[in-house]
């Protein structure tokens, strides 16, 4: 934990992101190398009964960890997948925070 889910982006990009992300967050966040995961989600846009175009959607699931992490967090998803993209856009960044006692490895919880 946490995890990253990315949506509206190229599996490459993810690719990238899972070694520049975790070397930048692994302090704010606390957490070991080997807890960070990244998912790939292959998602259709629609829009007025049209496919569209959407902008990058990042959600992280995590265990909460004040504001001030969650906005460093952010800034630092959304700067990085800007400079993977290479382009000046939009990008979404949603937290899910996780109750760590309906968390559960290997049948033990947080």
């Amino acid at each position: 934990m946490p995890h990253f889910r990315f949506r509206a982006v190229e599996p490459q990009t993810v690719q990238i992101l899972s070694k520049s992300l975790v070397d930048e967050l692994l302090s704010p966040m606390n957490s070991p190398r080997e807890d960070f995961t990244f998912e790939y989600i292959y998602t259709t846009f629609f829009q007025e009964g049209e496919v569209s175009q959407a902008y990058p959607f990042v959600e992280v699931l995590w265990f909460d960890r004040g504001q001030d992490i969650q906005d460093q967090v952010a800034q630092v998803v959304t700067r990085q997948v800007r400079e993977v993209i290479g382009e000046d856009i939009d990008v979404a960044v949603i937290f899910t925070a996780l109750t760590p006692t309906h968390y559960y490895d290997n049948a033990q919880h947080y």
